[in-house]
């Protein structure tokens, strides 16, 4: 029996893992293509820099994609010319037209890093980490022309880890989905698994991050901002704004903020910058000022880069 005909969508780390697993069962699946995003200006000197799943698929010695636009006569015939039995995408970056949902017999599957229909979108990891949910997970998900609304064939949920950061949290589910796709993907090629609607009434949206959404205001729970560094950590950046300056704040967590003025440092000390919030405080253990580097609140304290009664604006 001939493997299964496979082209892979995706770009970022988190994809990785999910083409890697394919590769690892040649006799079951042949990746006969990998479309990505182009590659993009990245860092200070702004270097055309290739997606992680580019870099993947050529140390694999694969055919790669970079189609600019989508919704092209010429993007449909070069993955149709593949001849996929099924498609397979992981984090690829963009809404697939009906025309290429179309090309593979066995439809185009979606490993999505959320308990759907919880977190459709473009940023699922971070928004659980600020939703502060109790469980995370993958789903494996029959797409359509809608943003991740299509029948789910298989979920796995996993308790969300104590301190979960953007950083930590997606390896470990990029590592499930690995795991449930090659589990569920035999089964979705010979037509014997039958996916199941999603719930309409409890779909929630986890839209594409910007540089605002790093921004930190006071004026909400200790605990609401110290999740929104660990989900912010790298990008956007979390951050706050002293003296008309940009605060990166890396880490941090929650404390007794007494009753102090919100917004306003309460304790400066080596430990830690406390800032009160609406509800408890907020003790900033790593920052970066603007234009330093990066550091342990504590020594920016003693370089007197902020004191007890100044105010963090967001």
């Amino acid at each position: 029996m001939e493997p299964t005909r496979v082209i892979f969508m995706g770009s970022p780390e988190f994809a990785v893992p999910v083409l890697e697993a394919l590769l690892g069962r040649p006799a079951s699946f042949a990746v006969v293509g990998v479309v990505t995003q182009p590659d993009k200006p990245a860092g200070r000197g702004r270097l055309l820099t290739p997606p992680p799943v580019k870099l993947a698929a050529i140390a694999a010695g694969l055919p790669v994609l970079q189609p600019t636009k989508m919704k092209i006569d010429a993007t449909r015939d070069s993955l149709a010319a593949l001849r996929p039995d099924v498609v397979v995408v992981a984090a690829y970056g963009r809404i697939l037209p009906p025309a290429l949902l179309a090309i593979p017999s066995a439809g185009c599957v979606n490993v999505h890093a959320s308990l759907l229909p919880r977190h459709r979108g473009a940023s699922p990891i971070h928004h659980a980490i600020l939703a502060g949910d109790p469980e995370v997970g993958v789903a494996i998900m029959r797409m359509e022309a809608g943003l991740d609304t299509g029948p789910v064939y298989a979920m796995h949920a996993v308790p969300m880890p104590a301190r979960a950061s953007a950083v930590s949290l997606s390896p470990l589910l990029a590592a499930l989905g690995a795991e449930l796709l090659l589990a569920v993907l035999p089964d979705i090629v010979a037509g014997t698994l039958t996916p199941t609607p999603q719930d309409e009434r409890a779909a929630t949206y986890a839209p594409l991050l910007a540089k605002e959404d790093g921004r930190l205001d006071f004026g909400e729970p200790a605990a609401a901002l110290e999740r929104r560094v660990r989900a912010m950590t790298p990008w956007p950046g979390a951050f706050a704004v002293v003296g008309g300056r940009r605060l990166l704040v890396t880490e941090a967590e929650v404390v007794d903020g007494g009753r102090g003025e919100v917004g306003v440092v309460q304790v400066a000390d080596k430990h830690g910058v406390v800032v009160a919030c609406r509800d408890g405080g907020l003790r900033l253990l790593t920052v970066q000022p603007e234009g330093r580097k990066l550091m342990p609140a504590g020594a920016w304290v003693a370089g007197r880069g902020v004191q007890v009664g100044e105010r963090l604006g967001s």
